[in-house]
Formats: C-alpha cells, structure tokens, sequence
C-alpha cells in the first residue's frame, strides 16, 4: 500500500472527478489517494463515483476553502 496526491485544485465539475478517476486507474489494490480540490461540489460528486466504482472514502476534511477527501481504492 502506498499514498499519493492529486492536485484538483481551481478544477471545476466534473473534472476533478475525471483527474481522480484517471489517476486511480493507475494506482494498486489498498493504495490512498488523497485529493485537494477547490470546488466544493466534489463533497456529493466524489463519494458517489467511488461509491459505484467500489472505492472507499476513508476522511474528508474542509481546510480553508479547500476540501480534502482521502479515497482507498479497491481493484
């Protein structure tokens, strides 16, 4: 298991969620993917793509206008 970052930041929907898919694609089995992301829709958007792709949000944090949300991912 392994941790990474993907900068969303000043991404508007539905792209941080198309730059998180891309990366998970990439990533192992229990990996951590934390993301930053600036628009605030990606608190519903997010959870509900790793919902129907059965991946896991494990934290979500709200930090100074920036939404961190850490995604376990299941392969």
């Amino acid at each position: 298991m392994s941790e990474h970052e993907l900068n969303a930041r000043r991404l508007l929907c539905p792209m941080p969620v198309i730059r998180t898919q891309d990366r998970i694609a990439e990533l192992a089995d229990g990996d951590l993917l934390k993301v930053t992301c600036t628009d605030p829709g990606v608190l519903h958007d997010i959870p509900a793509w790793c919902r129907i792709h059965g991946h896991e949000v494990v934290d979500t944090q709200t930090i100074d206008r920036e939404m961190i949300l850490t995604i376990r991912v299941h392969k």
